[in-house]
């Protein structure tokens, strides 16, 4: 019997080979990117990149020229398909997580020279010891004063791996100081500002929606709750969307029952509904919501589960128009590509993304138009899709195809186009000029307890306008032939950028609103 069995043997070792080879052949089609085994023929883009890489008459980065044709293959796709280099992929994914690590502080360059320009409370450099105006000279063994240093080049700088420590040379009242300072976790704010502006209207500004915008969402409610809330302006205006379900998580908020707020549905995506799952904290109290032509993604995601479900009063101009979900997939190389993968629905079954079927730069060429056409001006100029046309639980008229329309219409503010206050805007020389003017006057601007007090008694005065005419001119901007509603939106602009200098954000935003047309059309609504 043995000597039967080494005569088959081999035969049948290897017949459990070929048939392991050939399970594993047709396995492969079905683990894509994990195959067993692959018989494939090289691809022409592949066999292009390896004839250049061995035969080109001149050394190239292979690197580089694989990226190029890596975008150059997304192009041919959708516009919001992209592909992230290694070199950029943390910056991005500390924009979704809502953090970072470095040393917490915001800064400007100023005649070479790296300024302080605030210390976040109770973070790295807060507990270093550094303080507004400190001059930063020398981090670690970088010289960086006296430099033509970029703002990227000193981010690299200063931030770091968790707990890893920069030492930095500062100037301090014409003294140089040595600080240790611990990285830590910076946060990057979701919520602007939020505050109540009275008669029980509260207001939140939501920049973005990262990995941490409902918590901080969460806490800006109930703080508002505490003080009274009754109604909410809820400004989702410049608002480029982020994390899909931190959207929906919110919307769950103002929603009742098992109301559905979005579905996503791809060619190699099952259709996947986002429904209300708890009890919200504002599903009854009046609602605004605030939105522009910078509103998009996850923002308009929102705003259309509010719309269909009449929840909400949606006033400014028409949303961006962005109604595809990415997935991002990491590289072997320490890159990753952002993929679009599905569409998304509001509950009514719009899908409110714009065409792209003639190109890229057609697509965002249509933002632009919104201003050349006059479109941002009159709501008569607006351009929905007619074709698509969809009705609420209630029966109001709204559009699939190009964005969200507002059911209240606010022309652009034209204060702005003023060539001189431009480049005043562009130059950041506001921001400047309060830093300086906060260093001069500290004891005097400390007096302000809140935001609200400095509303009202603070008064940029002539001797203050004086002052930052001399800072313009050093940006070579002249301020003459200003009419009255420029030099008066202009000084709006001073009192703000001096509360963010004192309160951040919170403070800006508080008194740019006063003068804010699009604000002040809510609070209308809201009062009624």
């Amino acid at each position: 019997m043995n000597k039967k069995i080494q005569v088959w043997l081999p035969l049948l070792i290897s017949i459990a080979v070929i048939a392991g080879m050939l399970i594993g052949y047709r396995l492969r089609d079905t683990q894509p990117g994990k195959r067993f085994f692959s018989f494939d023929k090289p691809r022409p883009l592949q066999e292009v990149m390896n004839l250049i890489q061995n035969k080109y008459v001149d050394e190239v980065k292979i690197t580089a020229l694989s990226d190029s044709a890596i975008i150059a293959v997304l192009h041919k796709l959708d516009p919001h398909s992209v592909f992230i280099p290694s070199e950029e992929l943390q910056g991005v994914n500390e924009d979704i997580a809502g953090n970072f690590f470095g040393v917490g502080i915001e800064f400007n360059i100023f005649e070479d020279t790296l300024h302080v320009l605030n210390v976040i409370p109770g973070g790295p450099s807060f507990k270093a010891g550094i303080k507004i105006g400190d001059k930063f000279i020398q981090v670690n063994d970088s010289v960086i004063a006296g430099k033509k240093i970029t703002t990227d080049q000193v981010r690299k700088l200063l931030r770091g791996d968790l707990g890893t420590k920069a030492v930095v040379q500062v100037v301090r009242k014409g003294n140089q100081q040595s600080f240790t300072i611990v990285r830590g976790v910076i946060p990057v704010s979701s919520v602007d500002a939020s505050y109540i502006i009275g008669n029980g209207i509260g207001f939140i500004r939501l920049n973005k929606f990262s990995q941490v915008s409902y918590r901080e969402f969460m806490q800006a409610l109930e703080d508002l709750q505490k003080k009274g809330l009754k109604k909410l302006i809820l400004d989702l205006r410049g608002n480029g969307g982020g994390v899909l379900d931190e959207a929906t998580a919110i919307a769950d908020e103002f929603l009742d029952g098992d109301k559905l707020i979005t579905y996503t549905l791809g060619n190699h995506m099952p259709k996947r509904e986002y429904r209300c799952q708890r009890e919200g904290l504002f599903e009854k109290g009046e609602l605004v919501l605030l939105a522009d032509e910078g509103s998009a993604s996850a923002s308009e995601v929102l705003m259309g589960a509010l719309q269909d479900w009449d929840r909400c009063t949606i006033i400014g101009r028409r949303s961006f128009g962005k109604g595809l979900v990415q997935e991002q997939y990491d590289l072997s190389d320490g890159s990753a590509l952002r993929l679009t993968v599905a569409r998304y629905y509001t509950p009514i079954g719009r899908s409110i993304q714009r065409s792209y079927t003639n190109g890229e730069k057609a697509y965002y060429e249509e933002i632009n138009n919104r201003f050349r056409d006059g479109e941002v001006m009159s709501a008569d100029s607006v351009k929905n899709d007619t074709s698509k046309i969809f009705a609420t639980r209630n029966g109001k008229k709204v559009y699939g195809g190009g964005g969200i329309t507002p059911d209240i219409f606010i022309p652009v503010d034209t204060t702005s186009y003023n060539a001189s206050l431009t480049k005043i805007y562009i130059k950041g020389t506001t921001s400047d000029f309060a830093y300086h003017y906060y260093l001069q006057n500290a004891a005097q601007l400390s007096g302000y307890i809140s935001p609200g007090d400095f509303s009202k008694n603070f008064t940029v005065t002539d001797e203050i306008w004086k002052q930052f005419t001399i800072i313009a001119a050093k940006d070579s901007i002249v301020l003459t032939g200003l009419n009255e509603k420029d030099k008066k939106g202009l000084a709006a602009r001073i009192k703000s950028a001096l509360a963010r200098q004192i309160w951040r954000n919170e403070g800006f935003y508080e008194i740019m609103n006063e003068g804010d047309n699009t604000v002040k059309k809510a609070i209308e609504i809201l009062s009624k």
